[in-house]
């Protein structure tokens, strides 16, 4: 059975030569380039993945999403951006998204990206529910950015609050540094990376009471959370 992309883009000549890409590889693709119908062509077609472009027309990409995640909270979701939009691609973060892509883009990097989203959804990653999180010995009320031993409470400011989420969201698996900065901080510059080390060391601090608990550096590529 092909894969059922559902793809969002109002540029319908790029639409055109994506959409014809992708089905020469065997995928199956729904287009739509008005934003005001998208989500009852998500409900109609039920699709294995989502890749919205974000500057669509009658409804903004951030509601799209929001909708899908409300009627899926599994589905992959990849945002389309141009360069000059990545603030709003860590919003869409915030708000279901898994993942990005800046215009222009090769056809073999979007087909990675839905494979390796598919294969993660596959494997059945933990998932986050709720307002309040087990982590270890550590109570993290994700709301009212706190995390607690039980005994202490610690307000975490929000991009502590943000990292810490997305460690755990991936506990188990590599997450890249270049993924976390661009996520978080909307660019992986030099300065942000150095604020990301920054972060990092904060975070083992608060989690040093368990000894079970520990982010490991992955030199070159990353981060694992193991819990």
């Amino acid at each position: 059975m092909s894969i059922k992309i559902l793809y969002v883009e109002d540029e319908l000549s790029l639409g055109k030569i994506v959409k014809e890409s992708l089905e020469i590889r065997g995928f199956e693709v729904i287009m739509e380039g008005d934003g005001g119908k998208a989500t009852d062509l998500f409900k109609k077609s039920n699709p294995d993945i989502c890749v919205l472009d974000v500057m669509l027309p009658n409804k903004d990409w951030f509601t799209i999403a929001d909708e899908i995640r409300k009627l899926n909270e599994d589905v992959p979701i990849i945002f389309l951006t141009a360069k000059t939009q990545t603030e709003d691609v860590v919003k869409g973060f915030s708000m279901g998204g898994n993942d990005y892509i800046r215009k222009p883009f090769s056809m073999e990097e979007l087909i990675v990206r839905i494979q390796n989203l598919l294969r993660n959804k596959s494997e059945d990653p933990p998932k986050i529910k709720g307002d309040n999180v087990t982590i270890g010995k550590y109570n993290f009320q994700l709301n009212r950015q706190v995390l607690s031993t039980g005994k202490e409470d610690r307000k975490l400011s929000y991009r502590e609050s943000e990292l810490l989420k997305l460690l755990y969201k991936n506990r188990e698996k590599i997450i890249d540094r270049k993924d976390i900065l661009n996520m978080l901080w909307g660019n992986d510059s030099f300065f942000n990376s150095r604020n990301l080390d920054v972060y990092i060391t904060k975070l083992r601090s608060y989690l040093k009471e368990d000894p079970a608990l520990e982010i490991i550096t992955i030199k070159g590529i990353g981060y694992r959370f193991v819990v």
